[in-house]
C-alpha cells in the first residue's frame, strides 16, 4: 500500500549514477545541465534514506521537497473589486 510520498532533489557529481538510483525510489526527473534528480519515496523512510544517499561519493547534497508542507488553501481566494472590473471591460 502506498502511503503519503514526498520527494528528494539529489545533487550529483555526474549524471551517470542517476539510472543506479531508481532502486531508491522512483525517478521522477533527470536533469542533465544541472546535474540533479527528483526521486520520490515514501515520507515515513525519507530520513535514512538522505542519510544513506549522502554516504555515497557521488552525491554532493541531499534536500528534501516542501511540498507536502505547503498549504493550498489561502484565505483571501476572492479577487478585488477593481480587477473584477478591468477583466469585465476586455482590457
Amino acid at each position: 500500500m502506498i502511503g503519503q510520498r514526498q520527494g528528494i532533489i539529489v545533487w550529483l557529481n555526474s549524471v551517470k549514477h542517476a539510472k543506479m538510483l531508481r532502486r531508491f525510489g522512483n525517478v521522477h526527473y533527470v536533469s542533465r545541465r544541472l546535474k540533479y534528480v527528483v526521486l520520490y519515496c515514501n515520507q515515513e523512510e525519507i530520513d535514512e534514506l538522505m542519510n544513506k544517499l549522502k554516504t555515497y561519493s557521488f552525491v554532493k547534497k541531499v534536500e528534501p521537497s516542501f511540498k507536502p508542507y505547503v498549504k493550498i488553501e489561502y484565505e483571501n481566494s476572492k479577487p478585488d473589486k477593481a480587477k473584477e472590473y478591468d477583466y469585465k471591460m476586455g482590457i
